[in-house]
């Protein structure tokens, strides 16, 4: 027998981007109570809106599941004394469980005897269990920002006004704060504010919808997905795509009417991302789109409540938007009276971080950085580097940047056209930025992902050098998507870049401002450089074991590394891999830290001796080609050439023979062969 549970929280308007982890949060929360509570449930389903939170469990079991328990308690020999009279220790153990000590029986283990009970515990009724595991479970969920109201010792994101408790549609009663559950939910705030009563989640939804509430989050999704595209299509456009604001925009109402209004046409000559940036971040708008992907002069916004008079409406939003128009109109004209790099010297006044100094000393360093990266894999595009990485980070002080932060790179690309610079310098000062999230847009050009590398750079050793290290749960210098953003660039442009030099060059540059030792600095930033490209090749289906042995064995190019991980695989996923592999472990495992000595031909004393050597140098003089090529693959094909010779090796002789000289020039014939594979992969990390 089983019945539907239903939750359901009213409260004032949840910020949207709170919904989708509180949601997640109720779920997970109310799982573990049931799942502890031995309550067995079925289909969950959840519903949300600015005002409500709620979850139906489907399913759930009337009675508690029966529980048969095998207990282990303490040893015999302390249970009870030389008399045969129980201890302490034995009253102990059958007082906690309930039962007196004629019930505990003793049972034999390798580890001698102990205490033993088996013990089963009758499942009571859930509906018993859920007036204690409800209010539980509100009081846990977490919030990045909560709140308390009125005198109550209780907080939530915003303060609640109801709660929906029903449990086979019968109220489950408990009180949360001031409030007691019951079964009465309320429409919308403005267009239904009155109560009905609620049974379940399908009473719920028909009765919400008739009170001009949508409760299904995907539901109201679409809704506004539908109404967006006919009324783009209405106006001879189509919708700029962007999931990020249709998923806030659904959480923003309760009842979706999208409207649209128009632009005026003097503001057209704003840049287009900031018509967009400002219409999207401060008023909530969706923009609309030609068949060229040229900005039409009109915005859609979605509405809380059904308009009587959709026009008036409308008027109102767009006097709105011309307010916030004009601001920017009069930031673009005003910023404009001076050129880019006139800001430069206001950046000496900046602070980029305390003990890493002023936004000027950053520019100073990273310029010299993205330089040389150009010097070494694009000479001639040295001086558009060096004028891109000067003029970076100067729309920082303009006007325009200030109200609108995240139009940095765009304004200094903007401004930058403006005043005649090279265009690959003006879209250098924009692609600097990217990628500004994991899979991201790349830099186009060489001048963007030189400057672009360099930046981060800069941010992760200097972070590094005072100590701002990221942990486990923190990371406010975002480092970890700056060193992502490094290997991405190297990655899609192919740069043979060296890691630890460009760590050291960056790190030297840091000199007056480190706080730590150089050499411990830059061995940090590698390891964690190191890391992340570990986790992205994992993520993109590299087995995980190859890219650990590759980069253990030696990490200093990306792309370098990226081919010996998929000239392993390829050998990985040959049959005869497995004693392949076994067979230089054995080799790693024998000769620990090798030994560097020549090998003397006149000591050997069996054929299966000298076999190995000569094959061991006909493979060191192909590998001497293949490694100048990069051919990794040839070359692990001509190493796997010797694990004949080395298993013959291995059954032939003993590597630890009693003569030392003998001994120790099997284990230099061992380590020259160690040596043909320890930059390419740690054959003992391998499964």
């Amino acid at each position: 027998m089983s019945a539907e549970l239903f939750l359901e929280l009213g409260t004032e308007e949840i910020p949207a981007g709170f919904i989708p982890c509180a949601l997640n949060d109720i779920e997970r929360l109310l799982c573990q109570e049931l799942q502890n509570a031995r309550i067995t449930y079925g289909e969950i389903r959840t519903f949300a809106t600015p005002r409500r939170l709620a979850i139906s469990f489907a399913d759930v079991a009337l009675q508690q599941q029966r529980q048969e328990l095998e207990l282990t308690g303490p040893p015999a020999r302390i249970a009870f004394d030389a008399d045969g009279n129980p201890t302490k220790a034995a009253e102990g153990f059958a007082r906690t469980n309930g039962v007196s000590v004629s019930d505990l029986k003793t049972i034999k283990t390798d580890k001698g005897e102990y205490l033993f009970l088996s013990k089963v515990i009758e499942g009571g009724e859930s509906v018993q269990q859920l007036p204690e595991i409800l209010p539980r479970v509100i009081g846990k969920i977490p919030f990045k920002k909560s709140m308390r109201w009125k005198d109550l010792d209780i907080r939530f994101a915003r303060p609640m006004h109801w709660i929906v408790a029903t449990f086979g549609g019968e109220i489950v009663p408990f009180t949360f704060g001031d409030l007691q559950s019951g079964n009465l939910s309320r429409g919308h705030r403005f267009m239904a504010p009155g109560e009905f009563t609620v049974s379940g989640a399908e009473d719920y939804i028909l009765k919400a919808e008739k009170q001009h509430v949508i409760p299904q989050v995907e539901k109201r999704r679409q809704m506004i997905e539908s109404q967006l595209s006919e009324l783009a299509k209405k106006l001879g456009g189509k919708i700029n795509p962007d999931q990020e604001l249709l998923e806030e925009v659904s959480f923003l109402v309760e009842t979706p009417q999208a409207l649209a209004g128009t632009i005026e046409d003097r503001f057209l000559q704003l840049p287009p991302e900031l018509l967009i940036t400002s219409m999207r971040e401060h008023q909530r708008y969706f923009t609309l789109l030609d068949e060229q992907g040229k900005l039409l002069p009109h915005f859609i916004t979605i509405a809380n409540t059904l308009a009587t008079d959709p026009e008036v409406v409308v008027a109102g939003n767009e006097r709105v938007l011309k307010a916030r128009l004009s601001d920017a109109m009069f930031f673009w004209q005003e910023d404009q009276k001076s050129q880019l790099q006139d800001r430069l010297e206001a950046l000496k006044k900046v602070v980029y971080q305390a003990k890493l100094g002023t936004s000027y000393e950053k520019i100073e360093r990273f310029s010299q950085l993205a330089i040389g990266l150009s010097q070494q894999l694009s000479p001639a595009d040295v001086e558009l580097t060096k004028r891109a990485a000067l003029l970076a980070k100067c729309d920082l002080e303009t006007s325009m940047v200030y109200e609108f932060p995240e139009l940095q790179g765009i304004m200094g690309r903007e401004y930058a056209l403006l005043e005649g610079e090279d265009k690959r310098v003006a879209k250098a000062i924009f692609e600097h930025y990217l990628p500004t999230q994991a899979g991201g847009a790349l830099p186009s050009d060489h001048v963007g992902a030189f400057v672009s590398m360099a930046d981060k750079m800069d941010s992760i050793c200097g972070c590094f050098s005072v100590g701002l290290i990221p942990t486990g749960t923190a990371d406010p210098y975002a480092l970890r998507r700056s060193a992502i953003g490094i290997l991405a660039i190297i990655l899609d442009r192919g740069y043979s870049v060296s890691i630890p030099q460009l760590v050291a060059k960056s790190v030297a540059l840091l000199e007056t401002k480190r706080q730590r030792s150089a050499e411990e600095i830059s061995t940090e930033v590698v390891e964690f450089i190191r890391l992340r490209l570990v986790n992205m090749l994992v993520a993109h289906n590299y087995p995980a074991d190859v890219v650990e042995a590759v980069l253990s064995a030696s990490f200093s190019e990306p792309v370098d590394a990226v081919e010996k991980i998929k000239a392993l695989s390829e050998l990985k996923s040959q049959a005869d891999f497995e004693p392949l592999a076994v067979a230089f472990k054995r080799v790693g495992n024998i000769i620990k830290g090798g030994l560097e000595q020549q090998v003397d031909r006149d000591l050997f004393e069996a054929p299966c001796e000298r076999s190995l050597y000569d094959a061991l140098q006909k493979v060191e003089a192909q590998v001497a080609t293949l490694v100048k090529d990069r051919d990794y693959v040839q070359m692990l094909d001509a190493i796997a050439g010797l694990r004949g010779p080395v298993d013959a090796f291995f059954d032939g002789v003993m590597v630890m023979a009693d003569e030392i000289a003998v001994k120790n020039n099997r284990l230099a014939l061992l380590t020259r062969i160690a040596a043909l594979f320890k930059d390419i992969a740690d054959f003992g990390r391998i499964a």
